[in-house]
């Protein structure tokens, strides 16, 4: 019997380690169409950040893949100036003032408002979600006019709060969707045993319901963040003087053109912060994106 064994056994780690090689083998094509599909998304990123790294004369004359060619024109002069630059400077500011607020803000609020739709019962609970889902189709220019008469009487146009505000309204619904829709995953015996424990309706939020909720609270956080960082036509209606990025930017391209060496800097800086803000969050990601889809 033992003799049988050792016979056997190098016989089932050769079939083993053949069927790992056969289904690396079968994998390659799409793992070779990943990584071809994935260095051509780089391209742009990788020829902005190149061109922030060149004067503009250097970029003009050939490009920003000479630097390849000849290095020695890698320079850091362009990052000096765009720090110098109040312009810049401030806008960027100004975004990360309106990105924290405009991300926040409509976590909290949407966060309560899930738990509320998911566990809490009262009269019209459904038809108001099915009101959430409906505010997912309406398009942002439809808010514009209105909004900007509202803020005109009251006095918060071109500020801060003006461009937080609206973000925090029109990122609500999506936030509210995705939240109710991971917390009504969580199951229900965890919650009817708090509160046979006594704990209040605050206290299983904030302890139960808010730690179980981290993957889908960090995914929306990623596209509030990008969403309201990225953001150029609501800043161009509500900000006059109080310019995020964008703005700066396409004012410093409309004014001067051909200002390559503010725009490629400025422009990555911009680019920096929410990918360092996704891949800060990334591994919640997924986990975001499926709340709900499984029972």
């Amino acid at each position: 019997m033992a003799t049988a064994e050792a016979v056997e056994q190098p016989q089932v780690v050769r079939e083993s380690t053949w069927s790992r090689i056969s289904r690396f083998l079968a994998r390659s094509p799409v793992h070779i169409l990943l990584v071809v599909v994935g260095l051509i998304w780089l391209v742009p990123t990788i020829g902005l950040f190149l061109t922030s790294l060149l004067s503009a004369q250097d970029y003009l004359e050939g490009g920003w893949w000479q630097i390849f060619s000849e290095p020695s024109k890698f320079t850091f002069d362009n990052y000096s100036a765009i720090f110098d630059n109040e312009a810049i400077t401030s806008s960027l500011v100004t975004t990360i003032w309106i990105a924290i607020g405009g991300t926040l803000l409509p976590i909290v609020v949407g966060a309560l408002a899930g738990y509320a739709f998911a566990w809490l019962e009262f009269p019209g609970r459904d038809w108001l979600f099915v009101i959430v889902i409906a505010l997912l189709v309406v398009p942002l220019q439809m808010a514009l006019i209105p909004m900007f008469r509202l803020y005109e009487t009251f006095g918060i146009n071109d500020t801060v709060l003006a461009l937080v505000l609206f973000h925090t309204g029109f990122g609500l619904p999506f936030a509210i969707f995705l939240l109710r829709n991971f917390f009504i995953g969580i199951p229900k015996d965890l919650l009817e045993a708090a509160r046979i424990d006594g704990a209040s309706e605050i206290r299983i939020f904030l302890r139960l319901i808010l730690p179980l909720g981290l993957p889908a609270i960090a995914s929306l956080a990623i596209f509030q963040f990008l969403w309201t960082w990225n953001d150029l036509l609501v800043a161009l209606v509500f900000g006059r003087e109080t310019q995020p990025i964008t703005v700066a930017i396409y004012s410093q391209l409309a004014a001067f053109g051909t200002n390559i060496e503010i725009i490629a800097p400025a422009t990555f800086i911009s680019l920096v912060i929410p990918l360092a803000v996704f891949f800060a969050f990334q591994r919640y990601f997924v986990q975001g994106l499926l709340a709900g889809s499984v029972k």
